[in-house]
């Protein structure tokens, strides 16, 4: 786990360019505190720098890069790690190495397959290699965007880098708000798509990659990998869906536990994290554990991860199981949290993650968490919801009565429900409604709250179920929450790796029947998960098959009393901070404050007004940490 950044200059010396990439390296290093390097060419004309920070995982002798073959001079730089080169290795143990690790074995699949290597890679990442006899520099990035990258033109130079902070630094102009994808955020919580927040910042969408032509200083995006969901094979049996989840689910774990140093995992009261802590277990009986919990009872899950290592002494006998408390006093590291995540995303798990993080990185440089399977296997709530709504008139009396008394929701929904694909999922994930957006902004929200880089590949033939997971997997899955966990962990200097992201066990979630995710009859969300874990001895049957609590934060607890909360955040609800900001509306968010309650409100609660209002504070601290 590392960090990269380059600058392609036609203004710019070789020592104007390397002075500029060492500032950038600084401000990244974090993200790779035990080495750096730079080396800048000149080619067509132009000044090429490329920079690296290292956090030393593999190959601790000779993984540093940037890594050139001395056969064409082709250079790559890359963050993350590629878990299958050691299979790899074989199809390019001709190719003169200078390492052992994983980044070069990318390099040289590069220089014998061209722009196809990537279809072969298996792992997190985001890299450049410069190819000076194609005369371009090829940014990439992995197929469910787990590493980020971003990137910025002007008229005379291009800049990448895994963050950015390193880009408004070297540009040497003031970040400029980018007001346009306001009413977006306050939809979603996050901004989807390849624009930012920061005008002129781009992010290089998940399974592509973008080419840049060194002569003529243009550059074009190619998407890679596409998450297709309209190829299921309906003949599939749970049994046989079982034996394959539980083979790929075993493989990715296997692989993810390459490492020079000790790996630890992070765990929660969820079936996921605890599957893989399970499953990592079998390898690494003597394995850290991780979790947080709460002083609110409802919200806390340290009870339910206690429970199951005893239900599973066998397994964690040797294991250590290491806890924190998140508290209402910790909302005073969010402006920290802010400037670390560098964009806007209000997500209640920003905290537990963060002190999770900063736990594990005093004892391990490595975690296995279980992030990715709620999106790609429809563990969520509204998955259930959705699969219900389009089934609703063909289930027997027994089974709607069921529904509507564990989903009181669903009735308004179905009433309600859009036709279109995008349109529900809009409707499913709306924080703020058109009406609240244009009175808190005073903007008018467009008529389309993505962009068209950002929306998933649809067939038309997709089940309504696989219809959201698309969006899911498109848009909240790399914007939202694997941004969080890239951002949080590498604040600490550590690095996440998230087996249930194998591409292999998202093509096989793809080509599942959608009963096998979203069982309406059992009403269970993830059931091939659930009954897999169980089948397989993975977890005890309490475990397994465990009603999904949502992760989050008690907001609604700690902002009903406003007493108790950081003097900032006081000045937030209270509106002094925005009136002087004049981005929203300082009373329309007073009296969504004065609205804030905690009846009937629990971690399964999906939208409450303590929600809309943790946004405008995330937004409100983003907004002074890089604007005002």
């Amino acid at each position: 786990m590392c960090g990269i950044f380059g600058i392609v200059s036609a203004e710019l010396t070789l020592s104007q360019t390397t002075r500029h990439l060492n500032e950038m390296g600084k401000i990244l290093r974090h993200r790779g505190p035990d080495d750096k390097k730079t080396v800048v060419h000149s080619v067509c004309g132009k000044t090429v720098g490329l920079g690296f920070v290292r956090l030393s995982i593999l190959d601790l002798e000779t993984g540093m890069q940037p890594i050139t073959c001395s056969l064409d001079d082709t250079t790559i730089i890359c963050n993350g790690q590629i878990y299958n080169f050691v299979e790899l290795r074989e199809l390019t143990k001709k190719e003169p190495f200078i390492s052992k690790g994983d980044v070069e074995v990318a390099l040289h699949l590069y220089r014998l397959k061209g722009d196809d290597f990537l279809s072969y890679l298996n792992g997190m990442y985001a890299g450049a290699i410069l190819d000076p006899g194609r005369k371009r520099l090829l940014l990439f990035r992995d197929r469910f965007g787990i590493k980020p990258l971003y990137y910025i033109k002007d008229k005379n130079n291009f800049l990448f880098s895994s963050e950015i902070k390193p880009l408004t630094a070297a540009m040497g102009n003031p970040p400029e708000f980018n007001s346009h994808h306001l009413s977006a955020y306050f939809t979603y919580r996050y901004v989807p798509g390849s624009d930012t927040l920061f005008n002129g910042i781009k992010r290089l969408q998940p399974g592509s990659y973008l080419e840049y032509d060194l002569p003529s200083g243009e550059y074009k995006v190619k998407r890679y990998w596409d998450y297709f969901l309209d190829r299921v094979n309906h003949d599939m049996t749970l049994d046989d869906a079982a034996a394959q989840f539980y083979d790929l689910f075993a493989d990715a774990v296997k692989i993810r536990l390459r490492s020079d140093v000790e790996v630890g995992t992070l765990i929660s009261g969820g079936i996921d994290s605890s599957a893989v802590s399970a499953q990592a277990a079998l390898q690494q009986p003597s394995i850290r554990l991780f979790s947080i919990g709460f002083d609110e009872e409802k919200y806390n899950e340290l009870a339910n991860v206690k429970n199951f290592l005893t239900a599973n002494s066998a397994k964690f006998k040797s294991a250590k199981l290491n806890t924190w408390v998140c508290r209402k006093r910790h909302l005073e590291k969010l402006p920290e949290i802010i400037r670390s995540l560098e964009e806007p995303v209000s997500l209640g798990t920003l905290l537990p993650t963060d002190m999770v993080c900063e736990m594990a990185a005093k004892q391990v440089k490595v975690v296995l968490t279980g992030e990715g399977a709620d999106e790609i296997f429809a563990g969520y709530r509204k998955f259930m919801i959705e699969g219900a709504a389009s089934q609703f008139q063909s289930l027997t009396e027994k089974n709607q009565n069921e529904l509507l008394i564990l989903f009181p929701e669903l009735i308004t929904y179905i009433v309600n429900r859009k036709n279109n694909a995008g349109d529900r999922y809009i409707q499913n994930e709306a924080l703020f409604s058109a009406d609240e957006i244009l009175r808190l902004t005073g903007r008018k929200a467009p008529s389309k709250l993505f962009s068209d880089d950002a929306v998933p590949f649809l067939t038309g033939n997709e089940e309504p179920v696989n219809q959201m997971i698309a969006f899911e997997s498109r848009f909240r899955l790399p914007d939202y929450v694997i941004l969080r966990l890239d951002r949080l962990s590498m604040r600490h200097s550590l690095e996440a790796r998230t087996p249930l992201l194998d591409y292999r066990l998202a093509e096989f979630a793809a080509a599942l029947p959608v009963r096998l995710k979203v069982n309406i009859e059992s009403v269970r969300e993830k059931y091939i998960c659930s009954y897999s874990y169980r089948k397989y001895n993975v977890l005890d049957q309490e475990t397994a098959f465990r009603r999904k609590q949502p992760f989050t934060i008690p907001i609604a607890d700690w902002l009903s009393d406003p007493k108790g909360l950081p003097d900032f955040l006081q000045e937030i609800l209270r509106g002094e901070v925005i009136r002087r900001q004049g981005i929203l509306d300082p009373d329309f968010v007073s009296s969504l404050a004065g609205k804030i309650t905690t009846q009937g409100i629990g971690p399964e609660t999906l939208v409450s007004v303590a929600d809309q209002v943790f946004s405008i504070i995330i937004f409100t601290l983003w907004y002074h940490e890089f604007f005002s």
